[in-house]
């Protein structure tokens, strides 16, 4: 199957752009990461033409494909370079775990949800995007694997699970919405040392809850 991506296409992601542009992103690589993945093709062919919104939609299972500000803004929190090591919690439509794959970064990606977990399989495999994705609870982490230069986490949790510090190379950040149901505040969490890690207020945002054992 090949991916149909316009010129219609091509200048609504332009527009979606500037839009975040003006909405204070200012990584240049996460702008040009954006602009490089066709939204439209992790959206059902009835909501295909409201892909370019910065807005959240629904993609069942009771989650959301986030608002492009919002994958925009994590993805500028992690300030990695090419070729880092991130584990993404909750790989949902895959929109930002493609996104992560267009910065140049190693990505692994955990869903809870199978039927999720197979539609992003097939959405990053149509892109020719080759992260490692897992389908498990998000919220223990992938200790194996550790450290990460950095972990995403893209739903709200009610607290920050110290495992996921543990999991993080020295120096490396956790972004992460913690707070209520609701609402949440986005945190960049960096590890300056095995027994002290940073913590910086980011601003107000508002995720579908973090399932799991160290979740809701």
């Amino acid at each position: 199957m090949k991916i149909q991506d316009t010129y219609k296409h091509k200048g609504q992601r332009n527009k979606l752009i500037q839009e975040l542009s003006q909405k204070g992103i200012k990584d240049i690589a996460v702008l040009e990461a954006i602009n490089k993945i066709p939204r439209h093709i992790f959206f059902e062919e009835a909501l295909a033409s409201h892909a370019y919104q910065d807005k959240a939609f629904p993609i069942g299972d009771g989650q959301t494909i986030s608002q492009p500000f919002t994958v925009a803004r994590q993805s500028e929190l992690l300030e990695l370079s090419p070729g880092k090591k991130v584990l993404e919690i909750g790989t949902g439509s895959g929109y930002q775990c493609s996104v992560l794959c267009a910065l140049g970064l190693k990505v692994t990606s955990i869903e809870r949800h199978k039927s999720l977990h197979l539609k992003a399989k097939k959405h990053l495999n149509l892109l020719q995007l080759k992260p490692k994705l897992i389908c498990g609870d998000g919220t223990m982490g992938l200790p194996s694997f550790a450290p990460f230069d950095a972990i995403i986490v893209t739903a709200g949790a009610p607290i920050v699970p110290d495992n996921l510090i543990d999991q993080l190379s020295i120096g490396g950040k956790l972004v992460i919405p913690v707070g209520d149901e609701n609402k949440q505040t986005m945190y960049q969490i960096t590890k300056v040392s095995n027994t002290k890690a940073v913590r910086k207020d980011c601003g107000s945002f508002s995720f579908v809850p973090l399932i799991g054992k160290k979740g809701w």
